[in-house]
């Protein structure tokens, strides 16, 4: 499932439990956009995963706070642990492997 972050105080609860892949984006950022149909072929495929998007530009805090200086930015979490960070577009097979470490 894609969401997006809607309210800044929803964040810790979005990304305590399950599979979740943090997608750190704006809305002007090409290498965002390409990304962006890479997560929906992925959204298809792993309906175990949810995808979490957080726009920096709204969300500066959040952005700060996990120290993303460049976009795309992912962060893959597992049951509230951050387990693998990744700066810059992947293509599909990349976000897959990414995903699985």
């Amino acid at each position: 499932m894609i969401k997006y972050l809607e309210k800044e105080k929803d964040f810790k609860d979005e990304i305590k439990d399950g599979n979740v892949l943090l997608d750190f984006y704006a809305d002007w950022c090409g290498p965002c956009k390409m990304l962006g149909l890479s997560l929906e072929e992925l959204n298809d495929e792993r309906e175990e995963l949810k995808i979490l998007k957080v726009n920096v530009d709204k969300f500066e805090n959040i952005a700060r706070e996990y120290s993303v200086m460049s976009i795309p930015t992912l962060i893959m979490y597992k049951n509230g642990k951050e387990t693998n960070k990744e700066v810059g577009f992947l293509s599909s097979e990349e976000l897959k492997h990414f995903i699985d470490k």
